[in-house]
């Protein structure tokens, strides 16, 4: 679990390196977050790693963020975080 202030903005970020295992890559990314109230912007993906911006939130409250990508041989996968906003 991760904790964040809810006036902080950070990067959140997947490695999917073990799942690619060379014979793969990224080539879809979404994120969502549950529930309601973390800003998510700013996402982006490499061949293997996945990259969120996430921002706000309130304090006292366990947020799901989920991340579903899609690869280049058509299997599909998602990790989630787990974060908890903390006025810090």
């Amino acid at each position: 679990m991760f904790l964040k202030d809810p006036e902080s903005v950070l990067d959140y970020a997947v490695d999917w390196t073990a799942r690619c295992a060379g014979v793969r890559t990224v080539v879809e990314s979404d994120w969502r977050a549950e529930p309601a109230g973390l800003a998510v912007s700013g996402a982006v993906h490499g061949a293997e790693r996945t990259e969120v911006r996430l921002g706000g939130g309130v304090p006292g409250l366990v947020y799901r963020v989920a991340n579903l990508v899609r690869f280049s041989d058509g299997l599909a996968d998602e990790r989630s975080l787990v974060l908890r906003v903390e006025q810090r």
